[in-house]
């Protein structure tokens, strides 16, 4: 099947390439008309902290917590109250409220405004804020573009500083990071194949699946719970596998051109070996992404179909697009010359340019990849075809020799490498899970500016209260609630709290408190003080006063999510565990092949969860990462399991399927490890440099679970592809011998057959066994 539909698309790749334009077009241009929908709540149903929602929402009228809201935070060394200050400051307000969707401007000179004066310490009367309230709807764009409009309006006085704060004012040049992993991924490719035209093969695929799963991705934004992050994580995710299927294909097409097949053949054969290694691959991220549907969180559902749809974008345009995108370049895939070789870096150039958002350097590059191409037709040095540096026997190769290094000595690189990244995971153990706010913004940004004013004027507490909430039934059970006040006000975590305040003091039907704690909403004073009062401080007063009382608010729903997710990521850990040592099962007819791959693919996504750890929760190298320490965001460790270990299966797939086609053929399995290795060690190099390129670039983003995100993807397949796949696999395969490759006989009849190897013809002879990618001479372009 495999093969009959390669060398279809092969025959009508005209065809197949109008296709996919016009599928790229439409589905983008449907997507485009119709805009996103993208959304993301937080609540989960049954938690304490929703139904405090709830009821704040149905009793209170007030239309507290409805808004969107940020801030403008000022200090004045003279005093907040100066007359110059407040006279600049009342009028920059009453433009702010001027300005189209500012639904109001709660400004601290307005009557009852004291509140939002400091009166702590020295920062007593010099420290103020007001809010700025926006339509519940407003998207970011728009709220990005008021946060401009409002710095415009800052005024000039001597002593005065202004800073906006909140999320959703927050100033960012956000840089294009896939722009600049691509520019990298376009050398790594052109070092790897020597060959222009088998560069933009797999870069031209990768375009291909992520400008269709971006369409995907607003498409089910109107079906499901999308967050608004879902495109960026999509365009991650789908630059990466994109390039790395068709590399994986284009390597084996060009190996089968060496041994003498024609264009057509050669196709067939890399559709029917490498191809399904790309099907089984991407099956196996698609599952890992699903997964996540286990956690029974609207928007981490989302996140996980949508990254999915992605991916099988990109599978199906490497089963597809790239056999007839093969067809135009047929063994012209082998040549390269001058003019295009340069070109590319320049293009690349440019790419790094637009990427860094330096448009002198991104223009400069685009110009002379054109001057430099239409020189290239004129100028004879630059027509003339690129030398290819004669390639080493397979058995010469350094990685042919490294497996015999480690398989000579396969105990101590076992136990060195397993211990190696063990004691990379060991943060792990002290993982945190919680959100972003603005304190882990980096300092020098205006966001963390008026965030350290508010905690310098108001406390940390401040940034994150805590509300009570209780149903009552008159004002007689509204004082047996008074109690509530004493108690919680006794404890050490708590700076101050306001209340009861009923709903309506005649007629109350319910009571709330605003609780300030000591701590910051990330602290984990804070996250205990939740827990200690509701298990704790609560449970004596609500017995006595017949009604319960409710903790909610942001910090209370954060904790909620954060446990619920801390007991729901085994479930979800256990499931894609399982179902990809059964894949791997049937696909190796082994038992100890999938375990192992299970256990090394734990090791090094552990390794990779200790890295994020010691960087983001305990901030080491700050200076690098721009953020500041703050506990990991719920989602991110779930993301990166279902990731990495759908990615990581793809390497060994790749890896042990020419090995177990080796050891089929010769019956060495000591023979069969080294020589499969040296022959795919190449190419899942290249492929892992250009996942870990593409990964960390997004260290590039203002985001801070992007950063999280790309770091903690590209250390793991950094990992992955250098101690897991040329210390662990070579030395326990060596361990184990052929015993690696054992089914009990019971099992072998009843499990179904799949043949992930395919049918590749046997070589002739060793010297045909051994030839690495070897120019095939032509005299085309």
């Amino acid at each position: 099947m495999f093969s009959r539909l390669g060398t279809r698309c092969h025959d009508h790749r005209k065809m197949v390439l109008i296709l996919w334009i016009v599928a790229l077009f439409a589905s983008n241009g449907i997507a485009g008309a119709i805009g996103d929908a993208y959304r993301q709540d937080f609540s989960l149903d049954g938690f304490e902290s929703t139904e405090g929602f709830d009821l704040v929402e149905t009793r209170f009228d007030d239309g507290s917590g409805s808004p969107v809201s940020g801030q403008i935070v000022f200090e004045a060394e003279q005093a907040v109250g100066d007359a110059d200050v407040q006279a600049a400051m009342e009028d920059m307000f009453a433009a702010v409220a001027e300005i189209d969707d500012v639904t109001s401007v709660q400004s601290p000179y307005a009557p009852g405004g004291e509140i939002q004066i400091s009166n702590r310490g020295e920062a007593a009367g010099r420290i103020a804020y007001a809010t700025v309230n926006l339509p519940e709807d407003i998207d970011f764009t728009r709220a990005a573009e008021i946060g401009d409009e409002i710095r415009d309006l800052i005024p000039e006085v001597d002593g005065l500083r202004v800073e906006l704060g909140g999320f959703i004012f927050a100033e960012f040049e956000q840089p294009s990071a896939e722009l600049f992993g691509l520019a990298f991924a376009i050398i790594i490719l052109i070092v790897a194949f020597g060959s222009v035209i088998a560069m933009g093969l797999p870069v031209a695929v990768g375009l291909f699946g992520i400008g269709m799963g971006g369409a995907f991705v607003i498409l089910a934004s109107h079906l499901m719970e999308v967050p608004d992050f879902a495109p960026f994580i999509g365009v991650m995710i789908g630059l990466g596998v994109g390039i790395d299927y068709a590399l994986l294909i284009v390597t084996r097409y060009r190996e089968q051109l060496h041994t003498g097949h024609t264009v057509r053949e050669s196709v067939g054969i890399a559709m029917d070996t490498a191809g399904r290694s790309v099907l089984f691959a991407g099956a196996t991220v698609v599952i890992s992404l699903l997964g996540m549907l286990l956690m029974g969180i609207g928007f981490i559902g989302g996140l996980g179909i949508t990254a999915s749809l992605t991916v099988a974008a990109t599978v199906a345009a490497s089963l597809t697009l790239l056999p007839a995108l093969i067809g135009f370049a047929g063994e012209k895939i082998e040549t390269t010359k001058w003019r295009g070789l340069i070109a590319a870096g320049f293009v690349a150039l440019g790419l790094a340019g637009a990427g860094l958002k330096i448009p002198a350097v991104a223009g400069v590059g685009f110009l002379l990849a054109v001057v430099t191409i239409v020189l290239g037709f004129f100028v004879p040095p630059l027509k003339r075809e690129v030398p290819h540096r004669p390639p080493k026997p397979r058995r010469e190769t350094f990685a042919y020799r490294w497996s015999r290094v480690i398989q000579h000595r396969p105990w101590t690189a076992t136990i060195a490498s397993a211990t190696f990244l063990l004691i990379l995971a060991l943060p792990f153990l002290q993982l945190r899970l919680g959100f972003s706010d603005e304190s882990n913004f980096a300092e020098g940004t205006t966001t963390k500016q008026a965030y350290d004013l508010v905690v310098d004027g108001f406390g940390k507490g401040f940034t994150g209260p805590i509300y009570l909430v209780a149903s009552v039934d008159g004002a007689e059970q509204v004082d047996a609630l008074v109690a509530v006040t004493g108690a919680v006000q006794d404890d050490p975590d708590v700076e101050n709290i306001f209340g009861p305040q009923p709903n309506d003091p005649e007629n109350p039907t319910a009571v709330r408190w605003l609780i300030t704690p000591t701590g910051g909403p990330q602290d984990k004073s804070t996250t205990e003080l939740v827990t200690r009062l509701r298990s704790d401080v609560l449970p004596a007063i609500e017995e006595s006063a017949g009604t319960r009382v409710l903790v909610t608010g942001a910090v209370a729903g954060n904790v909620d999510m954060s446990a619920y997710m801390g007991e729901r990521m085994p479930i979800f850990f256990g499931a894609v565990l399982t179902l990809s040592f059964l894949l791997l099962m049937l696909v190796f007819r082994s038992l100890l092949v999938p375990l192992k791959a299970v256990i090394m693919n734990l090791l090094s996504i552990g390794a990779a969860y200790g890295i994020v750890v010691a960087l983001f929760q305990w901030g080491w190298l700050n200076d690098l990462t721009g953020v500041q320490p703050g506990p990991i965001e719920t989602w991110v460790p779930m993301m990166l399991f279902a990731v990495v270990f759908g990615l990581s299966m793809d390497y060994e797939v790749f890896l042990l399927s020419r090995v177990r086609e080796e050891w089929k053929r010769t019956g060495d399995s000591r023979q069969s490890v080294a020589d499969g290795l040296a022959a795919t060690a190449k190419v899942i190099t290249a492929a892992a440099a250009i996942m870990v390129v593409v990964f960390g670039s997004f260290m590039l983003e203002y985001d801070r679970t992007m950063k999280m995100m790309g770091i903690g993807l590209a250390t793991a397949i950094f990992l992955d592809a250098t101690i897991v796949r040329l210390v662990l696999v070579p030395g326990t395969m060596e361990l184990l011998g052929d015993k690696n490759w054992w089914l009990p006989r019971w099992l072998d009849r009843i499990l179904p057959n799949f043949d992930v190897e395919g049918h590749a013809p046997p070589p002739e002879d060793d010297e045909d066994a051994n030839r690495l990618l070897e120019p095939v001479p032509t005299g085309g372009e």
